[in-house]
């Protein structure tokens, strides 16, 4: 019934209880998960869930927060993604929030990463996975620059403007547990306006979690409450919500119909 199209349960608070996350994916009708890689040295145990489990896919990308880790090179990001089960280049794109004394300008290595992740989906036709915080500006110039194809911005916390350009860039627009928290009726406020064909819901998990489980470590389990909030927002019900955003999520990532699978 619901699709967490972003979790990163290779991080050790999820993978050390995967079985229970599961058992509890299950109780709570999330049928499937997008696994996301953060790092190259990562990817192989994002890798492992996503051939280890039939609903389960994963990514390959270096989110632009991390430093100090192995560079991706377009070689590198286009080898991953050639593996079975990898359906997203990401996640990257721009992180200001954290300068650390530096300047925007000083972090052109980290716009240089999201070129090359872009240039890499590009050549796979794979959909970019797309982080952006305090960056929204640049973000959505790059995209623009390197003719970027379909991709999600994932954990959406940013303004109908730059929602309206992600749109426009034919990307889709993913809400996390942030959606059910008091303080963002800026935020709910966005997610009235996005049309719900252009909708993904997501966890981010372990961080983020919806209330009432604000403050604990998220799991795949809670995203039905990101839903319930999206579906009281348009006036619809769950199961239509649910309906539309894993049919969002299978026509983004190219994946067959969960139903005519199940089937």
């Amino acid at each position: 019934m619901y699709v967490d199209s972003h979790c990163h349960l290779s991080f050790p608070e999820l993978r050390e209880r995967l079985s229970e996350i599961r058992a509890a994916m299950a109780a709570a009708q999330v049928d499937r998960a997008l696994c996301i890689c953060t790092t190259l040295e990562e990817f192989d145990d994002v890798h492992a869930l996503a051939t280890g489990f039939d609903n389960f896919w994963c990514s390959a990308g270096v989110h632009p927060d991390n430093e100090g880790v192995r560079e991706p090179s377009l070689a590198d990001l286009m080898a991953l993604a050639a593996r079975p089960r990898v359906v997203a280049i990401g996640e990257t794109g721009l992180d200001y929030y954290r300068l650390n004394g530096r300047s925007v300008a000083d972090m052109e290595w980290q716009r240089e990463r999201f070129r090359v992740h872009i240039r890499a989906a590009l050549a796979t036709t794979l959909p970019l996975v797309v982080h952006t915080r305090s960056a929204s500006n640049d973000t959505v110039a790059i995209l623009r620059e390197q003719g970027a194809g379909a991709g999600v911005f994932h954990c959406f916390t940013e303004t109908e403007a730059v929602a309206r350009a992600a749109l426009d860039l034919g990307f889709y627009i993913s809400f996390s547990g942030i959606l059910t928290f008091k303080t963002a009726q800026a935020l709910r406020d966005v997610a009235s306006f996005v049309p719900l064909d252009r909708c993904l819901i997501e966890t981010d998990s372990p961080y983020l979690a919806p209330m009432p489980y604000r403050g604990k470590t998220n799991s795949p389990a809670y995203v039905p409450f990101v839903a319930q909030q999206i579906a009281v927002l348009k006036g619809l019900p769950v199961e239509d919500v649910a309906r539309a955003t894993s049919a969002n999520f299978e026509r983004l990532f190219k994946l067959p119909s969960f139903a005519l699978v199940g089937s």
